[in-house]
């Protein structure tokens, strides 16, 4: 099993379809039964033996630094380390792009910082680390069933081969799929790049004419939490113990 213990976490985003909260709170920092999706998200690394988490910021980059600093002060793990994007953002591929020289030369998690699920039996972050191959896969996704989605618009994301590679939607259909936030990439997988801002989304597309994009299938169920109604709707979803 290859060893994974360092996350980039995607918190630079600015939230805008959750203004006017997000003009105030930065939407890492939003709580969803009284704790922030940012705290959520690193006490599932920490407890999933992930030692290092790399955070991007941006957005009211000064208070996501002080919540870290009240981490680490109170002893909460993983360690973290911060790639600063106050001068400009750079979406999800140009910020993990960025932020390579501080999370190792092995495979690394990436994480969404708004990333929630309600938990099954297992625990989604290990089961991506045990399944990463790199030998097969340029990256493993997370993915979650569109239809039992909380919070969710959209028609899903991608269709999943007996074997795990996935593809993307075809238009106008509705895909089985939603990535859930998670995922396990590689850094040489990040050549050859555009200059700035750019999405992951198009390392996941090589991936995928090569035929080495593959997802896990979450055990759980994927919260979304878009808008601010998608708070209220995740709360019910977490207390739902029946």
């Amino acid at each position: 099993m290859t060893r994974i213990d360092s996350a980039m976490v995607l918190a630079a985003g600015k939230g805008m379809r959750m203004r006017p909260l997000t003009d105030r709170v930065p939407k890492p920092l939003v709580e969803v039964d009284r704790r922030s999706l940012l705290d959520r998200l690193l006490d599932r690394l920490e407890a999933a033996g992930i030692a290092r988490a790399v955070v991007n910021v941006h957005h009211l980059a000064d208070q996501i630094e002080a919540r870290l600093a009240r981490r680490e002060a109170e002893g909460l793990g993983p360690a973290t380390l911060v790639s600063d994007e106050r001068d400009a953002l750079l979406e999800t591929g140009g910020g993990v792009a960025r932020a390579l020289p501080l999370l190792g030369e092995g495979p690394f998690l990436i994480c969404n910082a708004d990333t929630l699920w309600r938990q099954g039996f297992a625990d989604p972050i290990r089961d991506l680390v045990r399944g990463f191959d790199p030998e097969r896969m340029d990256a493993l996704l997370l993915v979650a069933p569109t239809a039992t989605a909380i919070g969710l618009e959209g028609l899903g994301d991608f269709l999943m081969d007996p074997e795990g590679r996935l593809t993307r939607r075809p238009e106008s259909r509705v895909a089985p799929f939603v990535y859930a936030g998670c995922a396990v990439m590689k850094p040489e997988s990040f050549h050859d790049l555009p200059e700035g801002a750019f999405s992951l989304n198009l390392l996941w597309d090589r991936a995928i004419e090569r035929e080495r994009l593959f997802g896990l299938r979450l055990d759980g169920q994927f919260l979304h939490v878009g808008t601010i109604p998608a708070i209220a709707e995740a709360e019910l979803a977490l207390a739902d113990v029946g």
